[in-house]
């Protein structure tokens, strides 16, 4: 390893592992390990196929990663845009 690009990388999967940890871990009590397994082998399925991602505009990464891409319409992006400028603005 030549560390190109790992500081990139790691906001990634910092990122992925705040996800899991409050859209899962935190939200459940697990018993047993093979529980907890379980539901987070689901919870990964939902994340990669089922759950839209701001970054991708709104797609899974599964649809990215297998080609099923669709763009997202102009009107669209202009108003994430918009959300996103207002959020910046003090009061």
């Amino acid at each position: 390893m030549d560390g190109r690009g790992r500081a990139m990388d790691n906001i990634f999967v910092e990122r992925l592992w705040r996800s899991v940890k409050y859209e899962e871990v935190y939200l459940k009590d697990y018993e047993q390990m093979s529980e907890a397994v379980t539901n987070l082998r689901n919870y990964f399925l939902f994340y990669n196929h089922e759950r839209g991602h701001q970054a991708l505009g709104y797609q899974t990464p599964a649809a990215i990663y297998f080609g099923k891409r669709k763009a997202a319409p102009r009107s669209e992006k202009r108003r994430v845009l918009q959300v996103d400028r207002r959020s910046d603005r003090r009061s």
